[in-house]
């Protein structure tokens, strides 16, 4: 029978990785400290936790001072829209490391409580934000000791020059598709012709698929695996119904200003040039939450002070999650995300 976490012969075992990870936490700090960002904390409970439709949250009641004034609200699963508010309210430039939960989600690489680090820039592109990825992981691999990072047999140097690669090349590089042939720029676009694409190469489409699952469903089984080989890989240039808070590319609106990016296999962060249209981000939680009452039954309702910020006027910025737990594995080589946590939530 396994070890409770508390246990000393298991925090013995643990203990080297939860090190590693506080050398690291301490290169993020010196990171942000260097470039003049402002480190905030956000509540976690929200009116909203998030619009995006597949993650399920944690709901809680707020009781106040009279048995009749209850209010439904959520932890969050990013503290982006508390962030972007402090973006309208004045500040240039800002970051958090928060403890974020996202209800069902357990494996070796997730964990329903975890650590995000999110950080936005206002007045420079999402572009600058390669930089600082590149900046943060060669920084935690030196503050841990570590020159390359291994994540199940497969290996990457931080310190060589990253490969940036689009979605598109992606999908004829590692799938034989043109994908965005398949694609008419709407939010919810025919799957037909795509679903014959995936079919062709021995991936067929399910019952109901819409283009975006079929989509999803490519990367995690033909793309992914092969992302971060070798070198750090930053995958940009998503379409557009494929990034409900970022922008459209002004060269090309049916793509949008987003790019993930993953080491060893592994996604580290999710990056958006930041959509600042109020009207259009209230289209585009609308259209995601009828998605999750169609498949889940369910909806959140809407951050209206959020929109409400939007439209007193958010600056022209950008904006990135990225999760600490994961960067804190690759940069100790642990093997799973409890490795690097003080103490899990508790699974029994």
């Amino acid at each position: 029978m396994p070890l409770p976490p508390w246990h000393p012969e298991e925090f013995a075992r643990r203990r080297p990785f939860l090190s590693a990870r506080g050398r690291v936490l301490g290169s993020v700090r010196r990171f942000f400290e260097e470039r003049a960002f402002v480190e905030v904390d956000t509540p976690a409970l929200q009116v909203s936790p998030g619009m995006e439709p597949h993650l399920q949250a944690f709901a809680t009641d707020l009781q106040g001072p009279h048995p009749d004034d209850r209010r439904r609200l959520y932890l969050h699963t990013s503290p982006e829209f508390a962030m972007k508010k402090l973006l309208v309210a004045g500040l240039p430039r800002l970051w958090q490391l928060a403890h974020v939960y996202r209800n069902g989600e357990r494996s070796g690489t997730h964990a329903p409580e975890f650590s995000m680090l999110e950080w936005y820039r206002a007045g420079e592109g999402y572009r600058t934000l390669i930089e600082d990825c590149q900046d943060l992981l060669r920084g935690g691999a030196e503050a841990a000791g570590r020159r390359r990072f291994a994540f199940r047999g497969m290996e990457c140097d931080p310190f060589q020059d990253w490969r940036i690669l689009t979605v598109p090349d992606a999908f004829a590089e590692y799938a034989g598709i043109d994908l965005m042939a398949t694609y008419d720029g709407s939010h919810d676009p025919d799957p037909a012709a795509l679903a014959a694409e995936a079919a062709r190469i021995g991936s067929p489409a399910h019952a109901g698929d819409r283009w975006e699952d079929i989509v999803f469903r490519l990367l995690f089984d033909r793309i992914e695996p092969h992302l971060g080989a070798g070198v750090p890989c930053v995958l940009t240039d998503y379409p557009l119904c494929m990034a409900a808070l970022s922008r459209p590319k002004p060269d090309n609106p049916r793509l949008a200003e987003r790019f993930e990016l993953y080491a060893c296999g592994l996604e580290l962060a999710n990056a958006f040039g930041e959509l600042t249209d109020a009207a259009v981000q209230r289209d585009r939680f609308e259209a995601d939450m009828d998605l999750k009452q169609r498949l889940y039954g369910e909806r959140f309702p809407v951050d209206e002070e959020f929109l409400a910020a939007l439209e007193h006027g958010m600056p022209e910025s950008s904006g990135i999650a990225m999760g600490f737990d994961r960067l804190a594995m690759l940069c100790s080589g642990a093997e799973s995300i409890e490795q690097v946590l003080w103490l899990p939530v508790a699974s029994a």
